[in-house]
C-alpha cells in the first residue's frame, strides 16, 4: 500500500478551440423530399390528363 502513495493523477477538462457543430442537414432533405412527393402526387391526381398510365 505504501508504493500507492506517491502516485497521483491530475486530470484537466478544458474547453474545445471550436464550437460543437450539430449537423441537422439530413432531417431538412427528408422533409423536402417528402413534401415534393406530396405535391407530385397532387399534381398527377389534379391532372391526369398530363400522365397518362
Amino acid at each position: 500500500m505504501s508504493t500507492l502513495v506517491g502516485v497521483s493523477g491530475c486530470i484537466q477538462v478544458q474547453a474545445p478551440d471550436k464550437p460543437i457543430e450539430i449537423n441537422l442537414n439530413v432531417k431538412i432533405q427528408q422533409e423536402v423530399v417528402v413534401r415534393l412527393q406530396q405535391d407530385a402526387k397532387d399534381l398527377i391526381q389534379n391532372n391526369p390528363e398530363l400522365f397518362p398510365q
